[in-house]
């Protein structure tokens, strides 16, 4: 019984040596796997780090930070304005290019001086000349004419002034072909004079019509050309950069239609106002001619008779 009792006790003895080698095997095998970056961090390092792999992180941070600096000076390098409107965009504008624009504005209120100016004009002596030829309408001499025109200055008055003169400094003489043809002779400068005086003015709105679209031409391309110079510098195409500088030497083109178009207008309208003022001057001078037609033939009709008797 004791040497059974002890071969029990010896093999329950094994049995639980075997176990206790066997628990630890078995554990490691239920247990999670490590991660190798875990188990890389978790071992002590006595490798060290490379300076390149520390050093990105400020250099990243620096280009970040100096981003929105550069943008900046971009911007203020390429004179982009903060609003597209027509007086920043002069502002903005090269200093040739603000002289032209200038220039050209100018040359639109002469064009508009003008244009009043000479509406008042010819509206005035129009409606006198009108009124002088009803008044002497129904005059019979010289003299009566102009005592019905009165101490009125016009062009109807000098051209009876200068038929009278030709007739005075005639006295005398009973070639009245010759009185005539030396009095429409005087008429033709007055209307001449005449003429030239209506049509002043008129030559300054021709020139500024003919020129105004070179010159603003000329700032435009003058202005192109700085556009692309700075695009040329900041090394960029972006939209942003290049529409402001083209949108600034295009303004100049705008300046120079805006004076030449009314000036084309204007000078039109005149040439054919000054036309209608001419006809009128044309019929004072024939008026003034027939009444001293009239005045030569009373003086030399009974000398005539008298010779004839």
């Amino acid at each position: 019984m004791d040497t059974s009792h002890f071969r029990a006790t010896c093999r329950v003895l094994l049995a639980l040596a075997m176990l206790s080698l066997a628990q630890p095997s078995f554990a490691q095998q239920n247990a999670a796997p490590i991660p190798p970056q875990a188990a890389a961090s978790s071992q002590p390092s006595t490798v060290p780090a490379p300076a390149a792999a520390v050093q990105p992180a400020p250099a990243a941070a620096t280009d970040a930070a100096a981003t929105p600096a550069d943008a900046r000076s971009l911007k203020s390098t390429a004179g982009v304005p903060r609003e597209l409107s027509p007086w920043s965009m002069f502002l903005s504008a090269d200093v040739l290019v603000k002289a032209v624009m200038i220039g050209l504005a100018f040359a639109s209120l002469v064009t508009w001086t003008i244009f009043i100016a000479k509406m008042i004009e010819l509206s005035l002596i129009q409606r006198r000349l009108r009124a002088a030829l009803g008044k002497i309408s129904d005059a019979r001499s010289l003299a009566e004419a102009q005592f019905a025109l009165g101490a009125k200055d016009s062009v109807l008055s000098s051209l009876l002034a200068a038929a009278m003169r030709e007739a005075r400094l005639s006295a005398g003489i009973s070639s009245d072909s010759g009185i005539k043809e030396r009095a429409a002779s005087s008429f033709a400068e007055i209307v001449r004079a005449e003429a030239r005086r209506i049509r002043l003015g008129m030559g300054l709105l021709a020139t500024i019509g003919a020129t105004s679209p070179f010159v603003g031409l000329f700032g435009t391309v003058w202005g192109i050309m700085n556009s692309f110079i700075g695009i040329s510098k900041s090394q960029t195409t972006n939209l942003a950069v290049v529409a402001p500088g083209i949108a600034e030497a295009l303004l100049a083109t705008t300046f120079g239609l805006v004076a030449a178009i009314p000036a084309v207008i204007i000078y039109n309208h005149f040439a054919r106002v000054t036309k209608g003022y001419l006809k009128l001057v044309g019929r004072s001078s024939g008026a003034a001619g027939r009444l001293l037609s009239r005045d030569l033939d009373r003086t030399h009709g009974p000398a005539l008779s008298r010779a004839a008797e």
